[in-house]
């Protein structure tokens, strides 16, 4: 059986010299000729992310603090796979794996983790207790980076049934969020003898023909499909015919990767204008690290290339699944638009607010909610 090892995150000093260098040395452009976001991440705000970052961030407490969770990494499909899992002390938890996408990283699922494990300790009933299993995506953060095309959506959810399989859980839940919906729906309809259900924030259906008058629910999708296609969808395009281009300017500058990524958390969150207003410059970074540090700006924007335009037919999705609608996801998931590929939702919340990171950004909703429909189906 192949080694499952013990991983604990490590970044070399030289990296961390490196890096408050080459942000002492950053060449900015010129500030913006608006008072908004509308030309993109603002000159100001990115200047005193990078000044943090380079004079008062602290990278080893918060490396520390991610390395209170148990870490592996094991060799699957000829690439190894970084992991966090924590198992719970309760014996009727449910095994559960929860998906990052893109911006994010294992970091966003820093506040769920305890939570889902220990429920007693965090205002819950033991029963609703999980063994807990947060996969880095292939060329995501610690995971390797891979060295051939066709690490995709399908292969990525046969690669975490795979896992599962090898941590001994005959049966378990998936959550996902960004491309983790994308990967857990996969994975529900790939695995349904071991996949109890899923859960997922965002659908990747397109809107059918509609005939007549849209429903509320419809114009909130269709006003943020609009919004996400005329003003928002750049990087995408970028990242999906030409992420080895975009990777040479956001590897050589930590500025640049830090503009790339945090422009997306104004853009995608629920936060009143503002990143800050809902995470802390620390918290912000910490993701922005496990992309600078591990070099995968390339890697990661490379699944966007194996997705989009390739022929691929989305999957139906048989076991119970769960779906939590944020308010400010990118486009709002439609029920009616999901049925034909998920004939079995079982539980379906409009949660009072939040957006697209929701485990990161409203940790204890979506603890809430996710206990609620595994409930369902322990």
């Amino acid at each position: 059986m192949t080694a499952v090892k013990p991983f604990r995150i490590a970044i070399s000093d030289d990296v961390l010299t490196d890096l408050k260098s080459r942000l002492a040395r950053t060449r900015w452009p010129e500030a913006e000729l608006v008072d908004d976001w509308s030309q993109g991440a603002p000159l100001k705000w990115i200047r005193e992310i990078c000044a943090y970052w380079a004079n008062d961030y602290d990278w080893r407490a918060h490396e520390a603090k991610l390395n209170r969770f148990a870490q592996f990494t094991t060799e699957i499909d000829g690439l190894d796979i970084h992991f966090i899992h924590v198992r719970s002390k309760e014996p009727s938890a449910l095994p559960l794996i929860i998906t990052h996408g893109w911006p994010g990283s294992i970091v966003e699922f820093q506040k769920v983790i305890a939570p889902l494990v220990d429920p007693a300790a965090h205002g819950g009933n033991s029963a609703d207790a999980f063994h807990v299993v947060c996969p880095s995506l292939p060329g995501f953060g610690f995971s390797a980076k891979p060295k051939e095309i066709g690490w995709g959506v399908d292969r990525i959810a046969a690669a975490w049934a795979k896992l599962m399989e090898r941590l001994g859980y005959t049966s378990y839940g998936a959550q996902g969020g960004d491309w983790g919906s994308a990967v857990t729906t996969s994975l529900g309809a790939q695995d349904p003898a071991h996949c109890a259900g899923i859960h997922i924030t965002l659908s990747f259906n397109s809107p059918p023909r509609i005939e007549g008058e849209p429903t509320a629910e419809e114009k909130r999708a269709l006003a943020g499909l609009k919004h996400y296609v005329d003003l928002d969808s750049g990087y995408s395009k970028q990242q999906s015919t030409r992420p080895q281009t975009l990777g040479y300017g956001l590897t050589d500058s930590p500025s640049g990767q830090a503009a790339w990524i945090l422009e997306k958390f104004w853009a995608w969150t629920d936060c009143n204008g503002h990143p800050e207003n809902i995470f802390s410059k620390d918290e912000l970074l910490d993701n922005v690290m496990l992309y600078w540090a591990t070099e995968t700006a390339t890697s990661s924007g490379r699944l966007y290339w194996e997705s989009f335009g390739k022929r691929r037919t989305t999957p139906v999705v048989k076991v119970p699944t769960g779906v939590a609608a944020f308010p400010k996801e990118i486009i709002t998931p439609v029920r009616r638009w999901m049925e034909p590929n998920f004939p079995n939702i079982t539980h379906w919340s409009e949660m009072e607010k939040g957006g697209h990171f929701a485990a990161f950004e409203q940790p204890e909703l979506f603890v809430r909610d996710v206990r609620k429909f595994f409930a369902t189906v322990r």
